[in-house]
């Protein structure tokens, strides 16, 4: 049985250990966050886990098999820093692997010196719909030439802190939201981005709060659109006030031999009624020729709706992980997949700001 370590829980921290506690030969052992009472939910809902004071104290412990880093986007680059100066084992990181342009050359030396697997959280990548769309955009399109994600959605979740209202803290929308869709874009065109342009920012949430005097910044709306170097072109939608949207992701592949799309409704514990009620994703192929277009619906197990709020992406992301825990695969989703994510979102967030191209 690996035993995992959880550093920050809060409401994602929470999700990872409910899947963890589904998986088969996996616990969660220990829990750290400075907000105590976070700490003991987190310890109670692992089964009885430790609550520790601090990261050391969780590496100090001989039994620790891996960790998982669930804090604010901010403290990730520390947080890693602060495992390798104590221990070398695989880490679960969530997304964004950084905020700030600064970072960049702390992450480049721990990607360096740091000799353990480190997984970069795409949890995206694990949506059964997105799953097969990634699988067969290839052979369906006959080579993706454009490609677009419209996330049409709730604001932005209240977070401990009120961290996740400022741009300090979260790299900007364009990083904190939306690096999982820029992971997506390289992994379905087989590309890089060469350049990027876009149009964002706040139209609409959070304009009426103030946190210690201050309005908060974080965006809440945008286009932007990236040009690859395989001469293919990607774009993202983004409405964060569309509470009422029957799909809250859609996305779309298209080439020369034909189209693949999906489509995901937002997390269940949002919607009203029944669980009966609440759409199934749906995958539809559509070829060129002969034209005949066939939607399929992707029901997900209900237990993983109840796991978390990302139709069971997190479990298949923590079966995958573990495979890495104990020896037997690769890291699927690596470090510098994480740091490109991130490179594309803060290029963004520059091209919005600066009502700019800017090259990548």
């Amino acid at each position: 049985m690996k035993q995992y370590g959880i550093i920050g829980c809060g409401m994602m921290g929470m999700e990872h250990i409910n899947n963890i506690n589904l998986l088969d030969g996996a616990q969660v052992c220990s829990v750290y966050d400075p907000v105590t009472e976070l700490a003991a939910l987190a310890a109670a809902r692992a089964g009885g886990a430790s609550v520790k004071s601090s990261i050391a104290d969780m590496l100090a412990d001989d039994a620790l098999d891996a960790v998982v880093i669930v804090s604010p986007n901010f403290r990730h680059v520390e947080q890693l820093e602060t495992v390798a100066r104590h221990r070398t084992v695989p880490i679960l990181c969530e997304k964004p692997l950084y905020t700030d342009p600064d970072q960049v050359t702390r992450l480049d030396a721990f990607i360096r010196d740091y000799s353990g697997p480190v997984w970069v959280a795409m949890e995206y990548r694990y949506m059964p719909p997105i799953a097969r769309l990634i699988a067969q955009s290839a052979s369906v399109t006959g080579g993706v030439r454009m490609l677009s994600i419209r996330e049409h959605r709730f604001p932005f979740l209240p977070k401990i802190g009120h961290w996740n209202r400022f741009n300090r803290n979260t790299g900007g929308t364009l990083v904190e939201k939306c690096c999982h869709f820029f992971d997506l874009m390289r992994l379905i065109t087989g590309a890089e981005p060469v350049r990027v342009s876009a149009s964002a920012g706040q139209a609409v949430n959070h304009l009426k709060e103030r946190y210690d005097g201050q309005t908060p910044d974080i965006w809440d709306t945008g286009y932007v659109l990236f040009d690859f170097d395989n001469g293919s072109r990607a774009m993202l939608e983004l409405c964060m006030f569309a509470d009422g949207s029957l799909w809250n992701e859609e996305i779309s592949a298209v080439g020369e031999q034909g189209k693949i799309e999906c489509r995901l409704p937002g997390p269940h514990r949002f919607w009203p009624g029944e669980m009966d009620s609440i759409p199934h994703p749906q995958l539809t192929v559509a070829p060129r020729s002969p034209k005949n277009p066939v939607t399929t619906d992707i029901p997900i197990d209900p237990q993983l709706l109840e796991a978390g709020d990302h139709h069971g992406s997190t479990f298949y992301q923590h079966q995958r992980f573990l495979q890495v825990v104990r020896g037997e695969a690769p890291v699927e989703v690596t470090l510098d997949d994480g740091r490109r994510a991130v490179e594309m979102g803060l290029a963004a967030q520059a091209a919005a700001s600066n009502h700019s191209v800017v090259t990548l």
